[in-house]
């Protein structure tokens, strides 16, 4: 995989910084009397944390979206071109191949580390869909909103890779492995390192997240089986079946102008308390905001501009989409937004809706903006990719 010419570092490059990258973590985490052959020695803060259960990545649908569940804390998303001529479906196989042998740790380009929960999702952008199908789901661009400040490069692209796993030292080192894997076929439009907050209980059996502006997040989506059929899985046509719509936005957040509000302030702006996720309608976390409800006086308990309104499917008039926020610091303090949907319009109308008056996008600037259709599960037998561009050998 090459990186943009406008970065000019060549693929060797890439790899080059990656080993060393590799080569001090592990030098930093080893010690000789625990190494055993052909694996590495866990550090102190592994050996302190559960060891994470790994991830399966075949089924019926990629694995990176609802399992593990919760989702791991670290995540890399790399975003490709691919060049002209290039054929998707051998590609897709390919990369599908690699994946399968990373996630079980047979891959030597895990260089002794145990994969853990990794999970790799690869999704393919609009410009592949359409070469296929133009009216198939994922076919459709996303249209500019307000408050966007997106650089040439960071709009859009033909291949999403999302990596996530509990350890951040795995994710550079498989998309290493896949950069190779893919060759010069492929050319990286950008990347986004992030990682999720400590989830915090939000009843019902269920944990969310905080956001980098310190709020609960994530507590609305589709949990159920019933909800995911509904609003999550694309049920056909038969090439994109068990699929889902992701959309991924890179937010800057202007921390410091949210954190002179005072905490009843921050806590309108999104309609839930800071320390609980409770709405301000009351209730638990999990149960959501009472829309309807008012103060003696008449007054919306969850303002009418309040984010958990603004965003609400029902006021919408959508379906639930599975949202999660991401902290990041590079290449400025922000979040990356993504969501699964299996409607576009899902996030379009969520955000237009958004727009005319929500209290908390004068905090947000977006500066990288694309949508991929998430491609239906695969195994040895089903290549990925294979419904959508056809079989191959290289599975």
């Amino acid at each position: 995989m090459r990186r943009r010419a406008d970065r000019q570092p060549s693929r060797r490059t890439f790899l080059d910084a990656t080993g060393a990258l590799v080569a001090a973590s592990l030098t930093a985490g080893c010690t000789a009397d625990s190494a055993q052959p052909g694996r590495h020695a866990a550090t102190p803060e592994a050996t302190s944390a559960a060891t994470p259960v790994p991830v399966s990545a075949t089924g019926r649908h990629q694995a990176g979206i609802t399992l593990p569940e919760p989702a791991q804390p670290h995540l890399l998303a790399v975003v490709a071109d691919l060049d002209t001529g290039v054929a998707p479906g051998p590609l897709l196989a390919e990369l599908g191949r690699a994946i399968r042998t990373l996630s079980s740790g047979t891959d030597p380009r895990l260089l002794g580390l145990e994969p853990g929960d990794l999970t790799v999702t690869v999704g393919v952008g609009p410009r592949l869909v359409r070469a296929v199908g133009a009216s198939l789901p994922g076919a459709s661009d996303l249209p500019r909103f307000s408050r966007e400040r997106i650089a040439p490069g960071a709009d859009g692209g033909d291949l999403l890779l999302q990596l996530c796993a509990s350890d951040p030292l795995l994710l550079p080192i498989a998309a290493a492995a896949l950069a190779d894997q893919a060759g010069d076929r492929v050319r990286e439009r950008w990347r986004q390192s992030a990682r999720r907050g400590a989830n915090v209980p939000v009843g019902e059996g269920r944990t969310a997240p905080r956001n980098p502006l310190g709020f609960v997040d994530g507590i609305i989506g589709p949990h159920s089986a019933a909800e995911r059929e509904r609003d999550l899985w694309l049920a056909g046509p038969p090439e994109v079946a068990g699929g889902t719509l992701a959309v991924l936005r890179r937010m800057e957040l202007d921390l410091p102008r949210f954190a002179a509000l005072s905490v009843a302030e921050q806590e309108a702006v999104f309609g839930r308390r800071r320390a609980s996720g409770v709405p301000l309608s009351g209730g638990s976390a999990a149960s959501g905001p009472e829309l309807g409800a008012k103060t003696p006086d008449g007054r919306y308990l969850v303002p009418a501009d309040a984010h958990a309104r603004r965003a609400h499917a029902t006021a919408v008039g959508v379906g639930l989409m599975l949202r999660r926020s991401y902290g990041i610091d590079d290449p400025a303090p922000g979040l990356l937004f993504i969501s699964f949907q299996n409607e576009l319009r899902t996030f379009t109308a969520t955000l237009t809706h958004m727009d005319t008056s929500d209290a908390l996008l004068p905090f947000t600037t977006t500066t990288a903006s694309a949508t991929f259709l998430i491609l239906p599960g695969f195994d040895a037998q089903r290549p990925l990719g294979a419904g959508l561009f056809g079989r191959s050998r290289a599975a």
